[in-house]
């Protein structure tokens, strides 16, 4: 897997980056909206997780791309989850 990172008026970076076959997570810490591209399996269905709650399905597009926005908070760390279904 690959993380691709487009930062939207925000510093902040990525940690902790774990990946098995069906699982990629990863920690973020930082402060604002930043997007984060994922490089997974085309035309796959995934469950995104954020702080450890389902915030719902996604489909990666023929390239194997899912874009995910996160709200990151400077004092916080927000751990992001992505599980294949």
């Amino acid at each position: 897997y690959e993380i691709g990172v487009r930062l939207v008026g925000s510093e902040m970076c990525i940690r902790d980056s774990k990946a098995t076959a069906d699982e990629v997570s990863f920690f973020v810490e930082g402060l604002g909206q930043t997007q984060i591209t994922l490089e997974l399996t085309a035309e796959k269905e995934y469950e995104v997780f954020i702080s450890n709650r389902a915030v719902g399905k996604m489909k990666t597009n023929l390239g194997g791309k899912l874009t995910i926005s996160v709200d990151a908070d400077k004092e916080a760390v927000t751990h992001v989850k992505v599980v294949a279904i």
